[in-house]
């Protein structure tokens, strides 16, 4: 008789083994759910970007060179309605563009030191008696 006293207590604990298994299994199909919401994947992608140092210093560069391609195109071409110098002030943007943004670190730091260079404080020098 204790064999199959055996097999029932077995049996009852595969069962409830089985239900905790199965409510669990439950929870992480909802929380795939909830992390496969537009809001929520663009949460995450916006938290990865903002605590990647590096996908940020890139961002930065290329958003640069964009604006200086597009104000360089602009100064060139101003308001003129000449194809050509149109096709010119494009190129012009293009490799501008890809000058500044390749070289960002550098260009940063060379704004730095003329900032730093023009709005220092004055030294004031005394003469030793």
């Amino acid at each position: 008789m204790t064999s199959t006293l055996e097999l029932k207590n077995a049996i009852q604990l595969l069962e409830a083994e089985q239900a905790e298994n199965g409510h669990l299994l439950k929870e992480q199909f909802f929380l795939v759910i909830e992390s496969l919401k537009p809001v929520n994947l663009l949460k995450s992608a916006i938290k990865d970007i903002s605590s990647s140092p590096y996908l940020v210093d890139n961002i930065v560069g290329t958003a640069m060179g964009l604006a200086t391609g597009y104000l360089s195109k602009g100064m060139f071409v101003g308001t003129s309605g000449n194809k050509i110098k149109k096709l010119i002030g494009t190129i012009l943007q293009f490799g501008i563009t890809n000058v500044i943004a390749q070289n960002s670190d550098s260009i940063k730091l060379f704004g730095r030191s003329l900032f730093q260079h023009f709005f220092r404080k004055k030294e004031i020098y005394t003469k030793k008696p």
